[in-house]
């Protein structure tokens, strides 16, 4: 059996191709399980800015085949574009993923916390529907330890940092939040975000608007007023703040509307917080009077950067739980010699990717080179593991296992007679034997 991830996010996609994708999240899981006879187990994991489907497969190549089938119907997208949106993992590096999802290393602001959590969500959602397999519960459950063992061990993500969150310190220099007037646009899992972040700052969510057409829900369940098309200039005349997050592919608020709707009240200063991939703000806006615009490509150049330190620490903590996560198959003779050697690989291929990943704001010809050197250095990584595994069950057999492992000493001058239980933080091995 194979595991499988299918990966779409900020890093290479709008946000309206995820919006897309995640129509009918809901019932993707079951959906998969109940119509691929490929997919033994399906975990759906929709986010702001990430759309990833982690499915147990006996052939992941038809699995592959049946999601991309499955979202297209769910979404109404072509299947062509599905395919070509998502980014496929395999094995080791499906869990790898995962597990630096889960730890905020592949997040737009470097160890947010909220991520966690929607793995945590996403997790029990397949759990309570009946569509999580064994190994995929074993897999969410590592990725939230090794989740918890970073934040602990690092304190990678402590500071409860988040796209939001910086988005709004970024405008608290101009804005007082305490009773501010804020209007969303936009009722995706971003806005829900903000509606408590700007509460806790005692800003006033006085209404949103959809440009779907589907505020009045979201009113309703956060206490607040729905903004339709005729009502939106008088709210755009009477906010302190705008917090956009709509994803779709047109601009929402033109500046020949924001010109209008403040005509004669230009000397009330509005900031307008545009958190959409494919922007919701037109960018002519920063030219008119009493106008300020902060987007993600300042909350990504701005946000506060964590230590090397911390990172590299969360980073070798990823690489030591991706080299144990299959150790728990079966107790071979070797097995401590070929974790070793795993998570002495691992740990070079974290280095390597954290070297070439693209900075924030990069150009998409950039992001797309540094996928495609991703995608070479895991190959090479597989290749470089492959022999010397089959090699450690050759002579596990032959009862031949000194001759291994004065090899893999003498090659890559590891040190072997290191417990298997192990690691950078002991935290994660909380039970002797198991999977991390």
């Amino acid at each position: 059996m194979a595991l499988l991830s299918l990966i779409a996010s900020h890093r290479n996609r709008d946000l309206s191709v995820l919006d897309q994708l995640s129509v009918g999240a809901d019932g993707l899981g079951r959906a998969l399980v109940d119509g691929s006879d490929a997919v033994a187990g399906a975990v759906v994991l929709p986010t702001c800015n990430r759309f990833e489907v982690y499915v147990e497969a006996d052939d992941a190549t038809v699995a592959r085949r049946d999601v991309v089938a499955t979202i297209a119907r769910a979404s109404g997208a072509a299947p062509a574009d599905v395919e070509a949106a998502l980014t496929p993992y395999e094995d080791d590096d499906a869990v790898q993923h995962l597990l630096s999802v889960a730890s905020g290393l592949d997040s737009m602001v470097v160890g947010e916390r909220e991520i966690s959590g929607q793995v945590r969500r996403a997790h029990l959602e397949a759990q309570r529907l009946d569509h999580l397999t064994p190994r995929l519960d074993r897999l969410f459950q590592s990725a939230l330890r090794t989740s918890r063992v970073v934040a602990s061990s690092t304190g990678l993500g402590t500071s409860g940092r988040s796209v939001v969150s910086v988005a709004l310190d970024l405008a608290g220099t101009g804005v007082d939040w305490e009773g501010a007037r804020v209007l969303l646009v936009g009722t995706g899992a971003l806005a829900e975000t903000s509606v408590g972040a700007l509460q806790g700052r005692g800003a006033h969510v006085m209404g949103v608007h959809s440009p779907s057409g589907r505020a009045r829900e979201f009113a309703l369940r956060h206490r607040t007023e729905a903004v339709d098309h005729d009502a939106l200039p008088l709210a755009l005349r009477e906010a302190d703040v705008v917090l956009a997050a709509s994803g779709r592919e047109e601009v929402a608020l033109t500046a020949d509307l924001l010109a209008t709707a403040r005509h004669g009240a230009e000397s009330h200063p509005i900031t307008l917080i545009d958190l959409a991939l494919h922007r919701d703000i037109d960018p002519a806006a920063r030219e008119l009077p009493g106008v300020t615009v902060i987007d993600l490509d300042e909350v990504g150049a701005r946000a506060p950067h964590e230590s090397v330190h911390a990172i590299e620490a969360a980073r070798a903590i990823v690489a030591h739980a991706v080299a144990r996560f299959e150790s728990h198959e079966a107790e071979r003779s070797l097995d401590p010699a070929v974790v070793a050697l795993r998570e002495h690989v691992f740990g070079l291929l974290e280095r390597e990717i954290a070297r070439v990943a693209p900075a924030a704001g990069a150009s998409p010809e950039a992001v797309a080179q540094a996928d495609a050197i991703e995608q070479a250095l895991r190959r090479f990584a597989r290749t470089l593991l492959h022999t010397p595994t089959v090699r450690a069950r050759e002579h596990a057999a032959a009862g031949d296992s000194d001759r291994y492992l004065d090899a893999i000493r003498a090659l890559y001058g590891i040190d072997l007679d290191v417990p298997l239980d192990a690691c950078p933080a002991e935290q994660i091995a909380s039970h002797p034997g198991r999977t991390i």
